[in-house]
Parts: structure tokens; sequence; C-alpha cells
């Protein structure tokens, strides 16, 4: 997007999405709750037809009954107990039932019906019962009030008896409209007011969800098509009245980009008076203001870039901690025009220049490589400009790098990592191995070897030929040995004429064949002193693996055990340390 009408059509177009979103949503409420509302309304007013012709019907069948019951010939038909002058009075009419004692006539009483005592002198004859039968007529009769997207249903004691879905169990509607589930459909739902004599039936009138949500949902797509057709209006007047800035804007965008190639000479042509020749006006000044800076910075950049070039073989020529702190306050107080500047390291001052003034501005850079922190610079001074902060930025970066070096070049000195005598790893490197190797094996489980060795009766090797041939000794052995270990494993001097080769990956059985080649290796091995006299030494070993402990004292400790076993079983053999016994 970089022209700027299409951004301008694009900003303006977002000024008016938001209010179209805003009126999209209260609409989609509004019509939603609207729409919710009417089929509320058609089935209540269907529903009170419904209970209007319902009612009529109740109400009829209770007349034919009372009637019936006072009936003459009715009455002289049970004092005489005539079955078939009953069955004559109640033939025409298949929802009428009579019981007296002795025997009943007619179809058993429907789920909605009116009885009437049949009475002689205040002696209780029988009763003659009218039922309102729930059928189709009677359902097209009810629901005659309601649209043909609405459906109802006639409920007896939760389950429907009449209507579509005849059978099913559907829970019990609440009074007010409801969201019911019947047949595996959703409908909004509102019952009829209870019969008190038939508290059992429920009249419900239903309309199918999906009816009223495609009914919000083409009212939606209206109001949408609308919105769609402002907006893209709106975006062409917005792009057309663009267009009336653009010469201005271009312009200006070519003085900016001669002035960015860094032809300061360039001026911007100024026309009328509006905004943007104001404009133009401002960005000529700027550029004379430009290149009258520029050629003091290049003054400026010089002698930074000599500052900054010695400090860096300052830091580069030296690894003594304080000698670093002292060159990198002192230079950072010379290049920045600081009045005082100090280096502090967990609260106390390590080095310090100038007059360091905490009434003045001060500002403190951070000394840290990684996890490492070597303090802070801090420097003081009336005010500091942006040039400022960026050199003491830069210079502070040169010092965490010098003082970096200087902390890694003290632990090369102060830990040496091989055995001068033999070549081989010192403990040191053996002791951080083994540990290293047994937390890899503790997380992801694995075998780790641990083999510790001691040359057999080395001091008479010393007492007989003398050191400068024990050394003889001790060398021979570390060659052997570590011509002898695989690429992975690690042979290193343990202390004295001890040795130990830690072996990754293997447990004891493979510690102990690697050490009895080791053994027979030495045993057949010929050296010779400084004298020329032949030495024959041989070593005991002891092996430990992963399986004897987690930690570095366990497998040492099991490791040593097992060495000074084979010392007290004659020497010149390999013993492996027990392995633990499953509790």
């Amino acid at each position: 997007m970089q022209s700027f009408r299409v951004k301008l059509v694009l900003y303006f177009a977002l000024l008016a999405l938001v209010p179209a979103v805003v009126v999209f949503r209260t609409f989609q409420t509004v019509t939603t709750r609207g729409e919710t509302r009417s089929v509320d309304a058609r089935l209540q007013a269907g529903l009170r037809a419904a209970r209007a012709t319902y009612d009529v019907r109740v109400s009829r069948a209770d007349q034919t009954a009372r009637d019936l019951a006072a009936s003459d010939l009715l009455q002289r038909a049970l004092r005489a107990r005539d079955r078939a002058a009953v069955e004559g009075l109640v033939r025409n009419d298949v929802n009428l039932f009579v019981q007296a004692t002795g025997f009943a006539v007619g179809r058993t009483p429907a789920l909605s019906h009116r009885t009437a005592a049949v009475a002689d002198g205040g002696r209780r004859l029988g009763t003659v019962t009218a039922s309102i039968p729930f059928d189709d007529e009677l359902l097209a009769r009810l629901r005659s009030g309601l649209a043909p997207v609405d459906e109802l249903v006639i409920l007896a004691r939760g389950r429907v008896v009449t209507g579509p879905y005849r059978g099913m169990a559907v829970a019990a509607p609440r009074p007010r409209p409801d969201r019911l589930v019947v047949g595996g459909l959703e409908f909004r739902a509102l019952a009829a007011a209870p019969v008190p004599e038939t508290p059992d039936i429920d009249i419900v009138a239903l309309t199918p969800e999906h009816a009223i949500q495609q009914t919000i949902r083409d009212s939606e797509q209206r109001l949408v098509l609308i919105l769609a057709l402002s907006l893209l209006g709106f975006g062409i007047v917005t792009y057309l009245l663009g267009r009336s800035v653009i010469g201005s804007l271009r312009r200006l965008t070519e003085g900016a980009n001669a002035l960015a190639q860094g032809d300061l000479r360039q001026r911007v042509d100024v026309r009328g008076g509006d905004e943007f020749s104001r404009v133009g006006e401002s960005f000529n000044r700027m550029a004379a203001e430009l290149q009258q800076r520029v050629a003091e910075l290049e003054d400026e950049r010089r002698r930074l870039r000599e500052t900054t070039a010695r400090f860096g073989e300052a830091l580069q020529a030296t690894h003594d901690p304080d000698s670093l702190a002292r060159v990198i306050v002192e230079t950072a107080v010379e290049a920045t025009g600081a009045s005082g500047g100090l280096i502090v390291d967990r609260g106390q001052e390590r080095a310090r220049s100038g007059a360091f003034d905490t009434r003045l501005e001060t500002i403190a850079f951070p000394l840290r490589a990684g996890v490492i922190d070597f303090g802070s610079l801090v420097l003081s001074a009336p005010a500091f400009e942006l040039e400022q902060l960026q050199t003491a930025t830069s210079l502070a970066a040169n010092a965490v790098i010098a003082l970096e070096n200087a902390r890694l070049h003290r632990i090369v000195e102060r830990q040496a990592l091989v055995d001068p005598l033999t070549e081989l790893a010192n403990r040191r490197v053996l002791e951080e191995t083994l540990h290293a190797e047994l937390a890899r094996a503790v997380r992801f489980g694995g075998d780790v070897c641990l083999v510790i060795t001691d040359l057999d009766g080395f001091k008479e090797v010393n007492d007989r030929w003398g050191h400068p041939s024990g050394d003889i000794v001790l060398r021979a052995f570390g060659h052997l040995l570590r011509e002898t270990v695989r690429e992975i494993d690690l042979a290193g001097r343990w202390g004295g004429e001890e040795f130990a080769v830690i072996m990754p990956g293997t447990d004891s059985a493979g510690g102990a064949n690697l050490a009895e080649r080791a053994r027979a290796a030495l045993e057949e091995l010929e050296i010779r002193s400084t004298d020329g006299d032949p030495i024959r030494v041989t070593a005991s070993f002891g092996v430990a693996s992963f399986a004897n402990g987690e930690s570095i004292e366990e497998i040492v400790a099991a490791a040593d055990d097992a060495l000074y076993r084979a010392k007290r079983a004659g020497k010149n053999r390999v013993v492996c340390a027990p392995e633990p016994v499953a509790g």
C-alpha cells in the first residue's frame, strides 16, 4: 500500500466501518429481539384462539353430559338396569360413556372429559361422561389461529397425544416462551394456561427455530448489502478527494528522496500559501540546517572514531579487570564530556574518574554479558544529549566484551584441563564429565560406567629406579589407556598412580571387558627405565556402573571399593562392584 490515495481511502473507510459495525450489531440485536417478540405474539394469539375453541368443546361436552344425566329415559333405564335401552341412548354419540352398578356402556372416556351424575330422588344411579377426543379434526380447529409455519401439539403427562411427533416424550413447557426440543428439532414453544379440570393436558404452540433464524439472516443480508454499497461510495469519494493533495506530496517526496541520497542542496518549489506550502518552506529550512550540521558532525565523528579506536585498543590489550574498569570510566567521561563517572559493582565502587556529582543528571549503563553482571557505568553531567547517550552506549558495549574476555582469560589460567605428565584429562575434567553423564542418564536413561585403576607396587618402582622412571611408567600407562578406550570414552589421571575411565552408554560388563584388555596389555608391556632396564608393572581395576549410584560420590565409592577388593584378592585383576538387590 504505497499509494497515499489508497491509504486515505482505507483510513476513512475504517472510520466509516466502525460505526457501520456498531449499526449492524445493533440492528442484529434489534432484529433478533423483534422477530422473537413477533413470533411470541403470534403464538400467544394463536393459543388464545385455540384455548377459546377448546373451552367451547369442553363446555359443550359438559352440557351434553348434564343433559343426558337429567333425561327421564336414562333414569328409567338405569332404574330398570336395562342395558339395551342405555345402549340405544348413547348409540348416536361415540364420545358418551354411561356407567352404573354392574355394567358400563359406551367408549372409555378420553383424557379430557366431563362427567355428570345420574340421580333419582337423592339416590345415585350412575354417571354420564362426555369426552373431548384429541383427534385431527379438533387439532385443525385449535390451530386455525396460527401461521402455516407453526405447529400445535397437545401433551398429556409430558407425551404428545395429538399433532406432529405423536407419542414422543417432551419436557413440560414453561408458561412463558421458551426453547423446546421435539424429535431432535429446536422450537420456540409457548403453552396455554392449563385447564383446572384437566391439569395434565397442555396445549403447546411451536415455531421452528430455523424459520426464526432464517428470517433474521434475510434481514441481516439486506442490511449488509446496504452497508457495503455505502462504504463503496464513501471510498470512491475519499479517493477522488485524495487526488487533490497528491501533487504537493509528490514534490515533497522528490525533495526528501534527494535529501536522503545526500544532495543537501535540494530545495522544494513552494507554490501558493496553503498548508503544503508552509510544509515546503519548513523543508527548505531543514535542508539548510542539515547542510550546516553535517559539516559539524563530520568533525565530531572523526574525533569520536579516534577516541573509540584508542579505547578498543586499550580494552583488548589488557586482561586485568581493575585496569579495565579504570580505562572504561576515564574514556567514557572523555568521550561524552560528562563531569564525572564511576563503575559500581554490587554496591561497591570499582573505579572513578572526574568530579562525579549525584546532584547533576545521572544515567547508568548496565555492563552485562548474558547472565554475567559486571556492574554499571554511571555518568553525571548537567544534561545529556542524544549523541552523548549513543556514544556512552557504544563504549559500554565494547567494555562488556573486554570485561568478558578478561573473565574468560582468568578462568583459562585458573583451570588447567589436561594433566601435564600423561596428557590425559585431569581430575576436575573427569568429575565434571562424570557429573554430566550421570545427569544425562538420570534424565534420559542409559548406562554410565566408571573404571578406576591403580598401578600395583608403584612405590617400589620409584624406590628402585627413581621418580623419573616412575614418570615414564605413568606416561606409558596413560598412553595405553588412551589407545584402549573408545572415542566416546574419557580417560584421565585421577591422582598419583590412579587413573579413571568414564564410559557413556556402557554397563559394568562392558567396563570390565575394557579393563581386562587394558590389564592384559599392561602386563605384556615392556617399559624401559631411564637406565634402559626393563620394568614390569601391573594394575588393578575397580568397575562400577550407573546402577551402583546416581551421584558422583556413590559411583566413585563403589568403584573404589571394587578396586580395594581387587588389591586384597592379589592385585593384577578386574573386580566389578556388586549390583544392588532390587527391593
